[in-house]
């Protein structure tokens, strides 16, 4: 958006840092490259992928797809069916991600694809509500559950649990803004630690399975209760859960050999994923009548009081560390996003600088700090979720739309890892139709969420198309850049 420009003192120095030839800081300790390095490996791949993905959903609520498909049997057909689906959308990106080796996820795909009006369009739609909305309200889900074991039986008072989520969401912030490495050691744990969680359901789900306690199975594709109409609801549900196979496409410039490592951890992920899902309903289904189910506020919750007794205390605190992965593995990957689409000049140039001593895009990461804070103390958080959700989809449906179109308007471009063109026609027509299914069935608020998204045209055209600004408004940017330059010791990455 502006020239690049490097801050010194009248002396040559910024902050106690050397400057070099070029203008760029120098750190004085160690001398090294400032830039992103590749520290994510195929582990730490897995671990943001299964980290985030797996938030509070499977614990809490798994009866939206029992709800709508009618039945025991067909909810699980339906869990297994959102997890193939998810996969086709994955091996899409997988391929997307080996032949684009840029980071950014989606907003680099559209870009690609589309050019640069549609890409800001849904950086814009990202940036003023979705992220903000869903990192407030995941964020949330982990200050209730961190309290509950303190609290029990009694309520939460509101006010204690804003307070818990505020220093959680600022907790994720300072991890992500200290450390790459920390950041990835620390999602391994907790990927760990969610996976433990599920174990503990799954394990003596399967004992009580193999004891024979199969009465709620009995009569489990019970035509009389399946429910045709409620099936697409269903599938958004479950489509829900599984959102997050994308997120390792953010950091692509951060893997370790991404044509080998993207594709790999992505189908090793969704297969533990669907595994852990699956099985886990079954488990619940052991202890717990269809019935019993949707009646609970929590399942995970009402599965450890009928099974384990005395430590069903922990399964809070086991899903408030889910939660926590999951803020942690968005952060990680967003902020990738904001740095590319400041690099491509389309946020303000100190987005893409990098830490002089920690080496992680500290302005990136802090952007979504602000939004997020105010809309989880003032915003109606749910109900933008509700009319924001649709974009989701409509967005990935175009990246895997302009996976198509490359296959036929740049046949050339290298592809190391290529999926079946059948593969991404049925995820693309997916995700158009639970599109559809959202205009049908909440016009208004679609339609609100709609024209959110098109304030980005607007925007588009005053702050990034035309170029001739006022000079008192180019003199604010610089200035703006400047300070926040100094501020947070940031400075551009080397090439």
């Amino acid at each position: 958006m502006t020239e690049r420009s490097t801050c010194t003192h009248k002396d040559g120095k910024v902050d106690g840092n050397k400057v070099s030839p070029n203008g760029k800081l120098q750190d004085e300790d160690k001398g090294a490259k400032v830039e992103l390095g590749r520290k994510v490996t195929l582990l730490r791949g897995i671990s943001i992928i299964i980290g985030t993905i797996i938030g509070a959903g499977i614990f809490i609520a798994p009866k939206g797809i029992l709800r709508h498909s009618g039945s025991v049997g067909m909810s699980l057909l339906v869990w297994i069916a959102c997890g193939v689906l998810s996969l086709f959308g994955a091996l899409s990106y997988a391929e997307l991600g080996t032949c684009i080796k840029k980071s950014g996820g989606h907003y680099t795909y559209i870009m690609e694809a589309f050019g640069p009006q549609m890409a800001f369009i849904r950086l814009w739609a990202d940036l003023v509500a979705i992220r903000p909305a869903a990192m407030a309200v995941i964020s949330l889900a982990f200050g209730q559950y961190i309290l509950e074991p303190l609290f029990m039986p009694c309520d939460i008072p509101p006010s204690a649990v804003k307070l818990a989520t505020a220093i959680g969401i600022t907790s994720v912030m300072y991890l992500n803004s200290l450390s790459v490495t920390w950041t990835a050691r620390i999602q391994i744990f907790l990927t760990f630690s969610k996976l433990l969680a599920i174990a503990i359901i799954i394990v003596p789900g399967m004992y009580q399975l193999f004891r024979g306690e199969t009465r709620h199975f009995e009569n489990a594709f019970d035509l009389g209760k399946v429910k045709l109409s409620g099936m697409p609801l269903a599938f958004y549900s479950g489509m829900y859960a599984y959102a997050g196979w994308f997120y390792l496409n953010f950091v692509t410039e951060e893997v370790e050999n991404p044509e080998k490592t993207v594709p790999l951890a992505i189908c090793v992920s969704m297969v533990i994923v669907t595994s852990c899902y699956v099985l886990t309903n079954v488990a619940y289904y052991t202890v717990m009548s269809a019935e019993e189910l949707l009646a609970s506020e929590a399942v995970a919750v009402t599965f450890a009081e009928k099974l384990l007794g005395n430590f069903s205390v922990a399964v809070p605190v086991f899903v408030a560390l889910s939660c926590y992965g999951s803020m942690n593995g968005c952060i990680f990957a967003l902020s990738r996003m904001f740095y590319v689409a400041s690099r491509e000049g389309q946020l303000p140039e100190v987005l893409s600088m990098i830490h002089v001593r920690r080496h992680t895009p500290l302005a990136a990461v802090l952007i979504l700090y602000p939004m997020t804070m105010l809309q989880l103390f003032l915003g109606d958080i749910y109900s933008l979720l509700n009319f924001m959700s649709f974009l989701r989809w409509l967005f990935i449906g175009v990246v895997v739309l302009g996976l198509i179109y490359m296959r036929y308007t740049k046949p050339d471009m290298p592809r190391p890892f290529k999926v079946p063109l059948f593969i991404p026609v049925v995820f693309c027509f997916t995700c158009f139709f639970m599109v559809f299914l959202s205009l049908y069935s909440d016009p208004v608020n679609t339609g609100i969420g709609f024209g959110i998204s098109l304030t980005g045209i607007p925007a588009y055209y005053i702050f990034i198309y035309y170029h001739r600004r006022p000079k008192w408004l180019q003199r604010a940017l610089d200035s703006f850049n400047r300070t926040l330059q100094i501020i947070l010791e940031v400075v551009p990455a080397d090439q």
